[in-house]
């Protein structure tokens, strides 16, 4: 049985929780609209970069033709093949193997990662047994900050995710990767370099001739849309021509974006300045898959130092901070001697995956909040599990439940602000607009999490009005990075 004062101290904080994390979700559409502007017009004039994809061309259905792709973004790369057969047959095969990296080459140096990489490839393409003498084409989705100069080219800003190829910064990294496939014998063109988003953005217009925006919702999150080419200043500035299509894909990389409007609440600002990357990425730091469970966490953590419903607090792992992930992360760059500092940045990449499966988890958030059983079972085995929690009451187990419900709440509607930002930049749903637009988004968040996909929907039609997002619909795009990217390189084919 509860006490009174426990369960009163306890409520305390979850009411403060929810005052704190409900948003001015107008304020923040407005925020981000003015954000995009100042971030195309200039470099630097924006917390959100606005990168130029040089994407000019979004696929369209009509392509044919067998295109590749290589999607790296992690300790795991893929390469597809992918057959499309024009508008009545539309993807017509496809297939795709993916490679683990060895932690050795995830710093070592360029050319031996690149050649690595380059001779799967190789293998791959024998094993498909083309020989028809035309040059294959490529899309290349790169999933780390790079400087893009043109659609084939970029210079890596700097490596994350574990990976320090030193001497691979502030190189191109599709001229890398041609060299490493001229090297292995590899007749293919790199035609397009894209991220992840841009690659949601082309999968989904491929099904779909009215999508215009592409948003990943998962571990991370970011956005990507169509904007005029004519509307973006800084495009005019760099003295290039105008595409001949008029429109030009633009990365947000609406993660870094901040405006005083946002409700960050005391666990987001205790998070941030114990992440590795204080006072940047802070939208994404309350939207994305990767932060949500450790909110839960901390707010846990703060009702169990007032109250008593959950426990004693030493025997929990509810002080099992997320910091110490980071801690662990941190090492993986720091300057060490070679070949120790190779061996120790091997160490701490297995114990930094150690951490993460101990980890409090959105997917735990998820089971949580979607438990229909009557005395919440779920919630009972997921505190007892990962966070030793252990013999709640029922109460304090719907108390467990608000609290999931008041973060990912905000996680959704934050995310719907964000679309709505982008649609009213580029003068979609608005009072008269008739056109049918589509945002297409891929991640776990989105896919997987029921309640937070129902509360973004509700949000946008809060938003924009029962009339206007009757026009406005949502659809999960899966694989941006792999046939997104494929397609991106069918969409930019030499021939």
């Amino acid at each position: 049985m509860v006490a009174a004062a426990d369960l009163e101290a306890a409520e305390r904080v979850v009411a403060e929780l929810r005052e704190a994390c409900a948003a001015r979700l107008d304020e923040v559409a407005a925020a981000m609209e003015a954000e995009m502007r100042a971030g195309l017009r200039e470099e630097g004039g924006s917390k959100i970069k606005m990168i130029v994809s040089f994407v000019d061309n979004l696929p369209t259905g009509n392509e044919e033709g067998v295109f590749y792709a290589l999607d790296l973004g992690g300790t795991n790369f893929r390469v597809l093949r992918v057959q499309l057969a024009g508008k009545d047959r539309r993807v017509a095969k496809r297939d795709s193997k993916e490679v683990s990296i060895p932690p050795h080459l995830m710093s070592g140096n360029a050319s031996e990662l690149f050649g690595f990489i380059a001779s799967a490839l190789a293998k791959y393409v024998a094993a498909a047994g083309e020989g028809d003498g035309r040059q294959r084409e490529l899309g290349f989705t790169f999933s780390f900050p790079v400087r893009q100069t043109s659609i084939a080219s970029g210079t890596l800003i700097k490596w994350t995710k574990a990976f320090s190829v030193d001497d691979a910064v502030g190189e191109d990294v599709v001229a890398e990767l041609q060299t490493a496939m001229e090297k292995q014998g590899v007749d293919m063109r790199v035609a397009a370099l894209i991220n992840d988003t841009v690659g949601t953005l082309a999968a989904g217009r491929y099904n779909d001739e009215d999508v215009v925006v592409g948003v990943i919702l998962g571990t991370g999150s970011n956005a990507a849309y169509v904007e005029e080419a004519s509307a973006i200043p800084k495009l005019k500035l760099e003295g290039g021509e105008l595409p001949k299509s008029g429109n030009m894909v633009i990365n947000t990389e609406w993660g870094n974006f901040y405006s005083p409007c946002l409700p960050i609440t005391e666990y987001d600002q205790a998070l941030d300045e114990e992440s590795l990357n204080p006072g940047e990425q802070i939208f994404e730091k309350l939207v994305s898959g990767m932060y949500l469970g450790e909110i839960v966490r901390r707010v846990l953590l703060k009702i169990a130092s007032q109250s008593s419903i959950l426990g004693d607090v030493s025997h929990t792992n509810l002080k099992t901070r997320f910091s110490l992930r980071y801690f662990y992360v941190s090492l993986l760059f720091r300057e060490l001697p070679v070949p120790y500092g190779k061996k120790k940045r091997e160490l701490m990449l297995i114990k930094q995956t150690l951490l993460l499966r101990l980890a409090f988890r959105t997917p735990d958030i998820s089971a949580m909040h979607h438990d229909g059983t009557p005395d919440l079972r779920v919630v009972a085995e997921k505190l007892a599990d990962n966070l030793r929690v252990r013999d709640t009451s029922l109460d304090t187990r719907k108390m467990v439940v608000e609290i999931c419900d008041i973060v990912t709440g905000r996680s959704a509607r934050l995310a719907a602000a964000g679309i709505v930002g982008i649609l009213r930049k580029i003068g979609r749903a608005a009072p008269g607009d008739e056109r049918r637009s589509v945002v297409a988004i891929d991640g776990g968040l989105f896919e997987h999490y029921a309640e937070f996909r129902k509360r973004l929907e509700a949000t946008l039609v809060e938003l924009l009005g029962e009339e206007a997002s009757r026009l406005v619909e949502v659809k999960l795009t899966k694989d941006g990075s792999g046939l997104g990217a494929a397609l991106i390189a069918a969409a930019h084919s030499q021939y």
